[in-house]
C-alpha cells in the first residue's frame, strides 16, 4: 500500500510539473507572438524564455502551430481545463433560461468575455494567415466552431419561438454571427476606445432589438 501511495503521489507531481511547465510554454508563447510576430517566433525562443527544454515543449505540443493553437484555446476558455465553451455550466444555464431576453443578455456577456481574453491572439492568427496555409486553416476552422456555437443560440430562439416575425433561423444565425465576431469587438472596442462593458451593454440591446419581437432601433 505504501509504495502505490508514493506511485500515485509521484505521479500527482508529474502531472502538476507538466500542467506548470504547458502553462509557461502557453503564456511565453502568447508574449513572443505579440512582440515578433508568429513567423518569426521560433520553439527554441519559446524554449529559452519560458525556461522549458526544447524537447519537453515537442512533447507537450505537436509543433509551433499547435502552440498557437493552445494559445487561442485557453484565451477562449479562459483556463486550461480542455472544457469547450458550449459544454461549460454557465452556458447549459442560459440554454435551459426559459426568458430569451436574458438569454440573450447572458450570451453577450459570455461573448464579451471571450472576445476580451482573445482580441490579441486573433490578431496574431488573423495577421499569420495572410501568408501560412495551415494558419488560413485554422483560422477557418475556428470560424467554424464559432459560427456552429452562435448557430445554437439561434437554434434556442427558433424552438421557443421567440424569434420576431418572418425572422428565420438562418437569418438570426447570421445576425448573432456578425455582432458576436471578434471583428466588430476590435471595431468598437480596440478601435474606437469603447469599454468591455459598454460593448456588451449595445450588444444585449442590439441582439435583443435584431432577433426579438418589436421594433428594430
Amino acid at each position: 500500500m505504501a509504495v502505490k501511495a508514493k506511485q500515485a503521489e509521484g505521479g500527482r507531481h508529474r502531472q502538476a510539473r507538466t500542467r506548470l511547465a504547458r502553462r509557461a510554454v502557453i503564456d511565453t508563447a502568447r508574449t513572443l507572438f505579440l512582440e515578433r510576430g508568429y513567423a518569426a517566433t521560433t520553439i527554441d525562443a519559446i524554449s529559452d524564455r519560458s525556461d522549458v527544454p526544447a524537447a519537453t515543449v515537442y512533447r507537450l505540443f505537436p509543433g509551433k502551430l499547435g502552440i498557437l493553437t493552445a494559445v487561442l484555446d485557453t484565451s477562449i476558455a479562459g483556463d486550461d481545463e480542455g472544457l469547450a465553451v458550449e459544454d461549460r455550466p454557465n452556458v447549459a444555464a442560459l440554454a435551459a433560461e426559459p426568458d430569451p431576453g436574458t438569454q440573450l443578455l447572458g450570451f453577450a456577456g459570455i461573448s464579451v468575455a471571450i472576445n476580451t481574453r482573445s482580441a490579441d491572439v486573433y490578431r496574431i492568427l488573423g495577421s499569420a494567415a495572410g501568408s501560412d496555409a495551415e494558419t488560413a486553416a485554422l483560422l477557418s476552422e475556428y470560424t467554424r466552431r464559432r459560427d456552429a456555437g452562435q448557430g445554437q443560440i439561434a437554434s434556442l430562439l427558433a424552438r421557443s419561438r421567440a424569434l420576431r416575425p418572418g425572422l428565420k433561423e438562418r437569418d438570426a444565425a447570421d445576425i448573432i454571427h456578425a455582432l458576436m465576431s471578434p471583428e466588430l469587438y476590435r471595431l468598437l472596442v480596440i478601435d474606437r476606445g469603447w469599454t468591455p462593458g459598454r460593448y456588451e451593454e449595445w450588444l444585449a440591446e442590439a441582439l435583443a432589438a435584431q432577433l426579438l419581437p418589436g421594433p428594430v432601433t
